[in-house]
């Protein structure tokens, strides 16, 4: 997809989810969050490309100006929503998926060091971090789930679960 075409759709989903923003214009040109999409972005397929060191550049220096740092090898779906941004940490494993809002602070961490393998969180479609959530390891955020701010997560969390707490607990469950 072409950078032009991401901001568009970036841009409009921060425009539907955060009551604050006023216009398109705003959304594209002020939200650091679409900047830092764009720049995992390129990011991203010079790290396919083998093109680490370089990769790794581009998403430091994104990171000095946002706030945001997300290692180029994450994969990330469309529609993801950093509100505030400042001080989110997406590891090189973690894989988000489509309509995903995740608020400051919020880490998609590792637990190891391990190489060749998958360290980070996944995030389905639809979830919710709140501010300040830690989520560690090769776990899976169910689709539709929310969690809530300042929660520890250790374990998987089911789809359309809400859970908070240090460490999580669920406490809501759609049937």
């Amino acid at each position: 997809m072409n950078i032009i075409k991401r901001i568009k759709i970036e841009g409009r989903n921060i425009l539907l989810k955060d009551p604050a923003c006023k216009s398109m214009f705003e959304a594209c040109f002020l939200y650091p969050s679409i900047r830092a999409i764009i720049s995992h972005q390129i990011a991203h397929k010079q790290y396919l490309k083998g093109r680490t060191t370089f990769a790794r550049w581009i998403s430091q220096r994104t990171r000095k100006k946002t706030g945001i740092e997300i290692h180029p090898g994450a994969t990330i779906g469309e529609r993801i929503f950093m509100d505030h941004g400042m001080g989110i940490v997406i590891g090189e494993t973690a894989v988000i998926g489509n309509d995903v809002t995740i608020y400051h602070g919020v880490t998609l961490g590792g637990t190891g060091n391990e190489k060749d393998a998958k360290r980070h969180p996944t995030v389905e479609d639809n979830v919710l971090v709140g501010a300040g959530a830690t989520v560690l390891g090769n776990i899976t955020l169910g689709k539709g789930s929310k969690i809530g701010a300042g929660a520890l997560v250790l374990d998987d969390v089911p789809a359309n679960t809400t859970a908070v707490g240090m460490p999580v607990r669920i406490i809501y469950h759609e049937k």
